[in-house]
């Protein structure tokens, strides 16, 4: 069984973006958003699929299982799915010995920027980048589940 254990922080300014190593488009939805476990469907370029199922409430670390599906099954399956699409940007940095992913959010969650970096023990202690704001580990308002099932973007904030 996969863990996935990460940290979240907002983005404090632009500095990272001289240091980008890739750029993926993504579009996601949920099929099952619940407080302890979700059905999520992912695209990346519109060319790949995959299904993840993520159990546990603790926003640091979950039980993590990702399949890959036919893309034409995964757009159907965003298409019906509840709440918003995901639309999103996500760029990797490198820095002191951890990958950094930045997701720029599009569409209905636009001027959203959030970093998290995924670690292989809680323990782990990534040197933080400059460009960071505010941790949001703990917030699951900045949860892809909840930025996707909210209906609205109450006290949301997008820097800092």
């Amino acid at each position: 069984m996969a863990k996935e254990i990460e940290r979240k922080f907002l983005v404090r300014d632009d500095a990272w973006k001289s240091n980008v190593t890739s750029e993926t488009r993504i579009r996601q939805a949920y099929i099952c958003a619940e407080s302890d476990r979700s059905v999520r469907i992912r695209t990346k370029n519109d060319e790949t699929a995959q299904v993840t199922l993520k159990f546990g409430s603790n926003l640091l670390v979950r039980d993590e299982f990702e399949y890959p599906i036919p893309i034409d099954d995964a757009r159907e399956m965003i298409g019906i799915a509840d709440g918003h699409v995901i639309d999103k940007t996500r760029y990797t940095v490198d820095f002191a010995g951890f990958t950094w992913e930045i997701d720029v959010f599009a569409g209905h969650h636009r001027g959203l920027v959030i970093a998290e970096v995924e670690m292989q023990s809680e323990s782990d202690d990534p040197k933080l980048p400059a460009w960071l704001g505010r941790e949001v580990t703990g917030d699951k308002r900045y949860s892809n589940q909840a930025l996707a099932t909210q209906r609205s973007r109450p006290g949301l904030v997008h820097a800092l």
